[in-house]
């Protein structure tokens, strides 16, 4: 490849000659070449700048000057493709995946800019032409002195993905916005000898000499790492690249994968009375879809209407019998659970099949618990049982900690009782009640509580 740079500080690119860039450059991988702007200048000041049109604070780069220096270091390329690169605020953000991009090109040739910037024609004459290819790009949200720290960045970053400069190409797939198929992450954490320093060892695994736990190890690291530090790339991870284990990883800290589509931030925490209509419509969306068959339409109706709407929502906020636990995305609503409490500490489930079927006193209710089919089989369900089973242990009835949730589920939803069961719920009989005129079954589940010294209560 070869690269051109053109700036008025060509001395700023002599870091260039140094490390892996230098090294590139001599042993023929990488033909780089900087040029002086003020060569191609007419005066005897060599003037490279002057008043902006319109009044203002700065100095603006002429056109002239750049499009003589530009037309000649353009017509030394050969063929291929030709990318023109202009460091500006105001252009696109430098990523690794633009980076990719650069190197796949024959040719680069970077300007850089100084003062208020360079005259905008000279960006919209040569991305009028047919050839160079014109990228105005960015290093971040700041502004610097001139284009050349960007040129050094560009340089460096295209240079280490030629081939022949990183000695181990392994390690492009492994770092921080890596290449591989399973790229795009900050890297793991890194370790050498001594194994124990300041009274920190090297993380046990990394001694194992378990080529397998290593691996995951670092990819949970990574994982983690950038959701903590840059959850704008979790949103860009492929779905099809992320495993069981980087599932489970993003669900420990809150992203979920939908049916379709990219990681999603999902929010579990308790209910608010404004909450009450987003409820209402979840709630008219997901109920009927797990009704059995047999049930009406005008009896699921029936019964929304009369439990589900707005208005009960609203009462179960403010009730001190009910706890809500909703799960949220920046798009809304996407699932919640619904738990009623008994009155006292004694007081049976309302009905007496389930009274006899959980004995163990005080008993809470888990009346409720749905998501949007998006979001089924994407651990969010999980997500509120767990909320729920926190949020129930640490509660008093009377004094006396909650024994035992129980809930009913109907007895040919096999997934519903299997998700129950993955989170302790054990199956312990048969309750049987009618929705309308149809009478119904369903299986009762029941999940026992034990509070751990030191629980807060309420």
């Amino acid at each position: 490849m070869r690269v051109d740079v053109v700036s008025i500080f060509p001395g700023y690119l002599d870091a260039l000659d140094l490390s892996l860039v230098g090294k590139a450059r001599r042993d023929g991988v990488l033909d780089l070449r900087v040029h002086d702007l003020r060569d191609w200048t007419t005066d005897r000041h060599r003037t490279v700048d002057d008043t902006p049109f319109g009044g203002g604070a700065g100095m603006v780069m002429r056109p002239d000057v750049w499009g003589r220096a530009l037309d000649d270091v353009l017509g030394e390329g050969g063929s291929g493709r030709t990318v023109l690169v202009l460091p500006t605020p105001s252009g696109e953000r430098l990523t690794q995946r633009s980076v990719e991009d650069l190197a796949t090109a024959d040719r680069l040739v970077i300007a850089c800019g100084r003062y208020e910037g360079i005259d905008a024609r000279v960006a919209d004459h040569y991305a009028g032409a047919e050839a160079p290819e014109v990228r105005e790009i960015s290093l971040g949200d700041y502004v610097l002195n001139g284009g050349e720290v960007a040129a050094l960045v560009v340089v460096e970053a295209v240079a280490r993905l030629l081939p022949g400069v990183v000695g181990n190409p392994e390690s492009l797939v492994e770092e921080s916005h890596g290449t591989g198929s399973k790229g795009g992450l900050l890297e793991y954490p890194v370790y050498t000898k001594p194994a124990e320093w300041a009274g920190r060892p090297v993380p046990d695994v990394l001694l194992s000499g378990h080529h397998g736990k290593v691996a995951r190890w670092r990819r949970d690291q990574a994982l983690e790492r950038t959701v903590r530090r840059r959850p704008d790339l979790i949103e860009a991870l492929e779905p099809a690249e992320l495993d069981r284990g980087d599932r489970a990883v993003l669900a420990r800290h809150g992203w979920f994968l939908p049916a379709e589509g990219a990681p999603v931030r999902v929010r579990v925490r308790p209910g608010r009375s404004g909450d009450a209509d987003a409820l209402a419509e979840l709630a008219a969306a997901t109920f009927p879809l797990a009704c059995p068959p047999e049930l009406g339409e005008a009896d699921i109706a029936a019964f929304v209407a009369e439990n589900l709407g707005a208005a009960r929502f609203a009462s179960y906020l403010t009730d001190a019998r009910y706890r809500v636990q909703v799960a949220e995305t920046s798009g809304g609503l996407v699932g919640y659970t619904l738990v009623v409490l008994p009155s006292t500490a004694e007081e049976p489930p309302d009905a007496e099949d389930v009274a006899a079927l959980v004995p163990d006193r005080p008993a809470a209710e888990l009346s409720k618990c749905y998501v949007l089919p998006a979001f089924q089989g994407s651990g969010v369900a999980g997500a509120l049982l767990e909320a729920v089973r926190r949020e129930v242990a640490a509660i008093d009835v009377e004094g006396r900690p909650v024994a035992v949730l129980w809930l009913g589920t109907n007895a040919a939803n096999r997934r519903a009782r299997a998700g129950y069961g993955k989170h302790g719920y054990t199956t312990v009989g048969p309750r049987r009640f009618q929705v309308g005129e149809q009478p119904m079954e369903d299986v009762v589940m029941a999940l026992g509580l034990t509070a751990e010294p030191g629980d807060n209560r309420r």
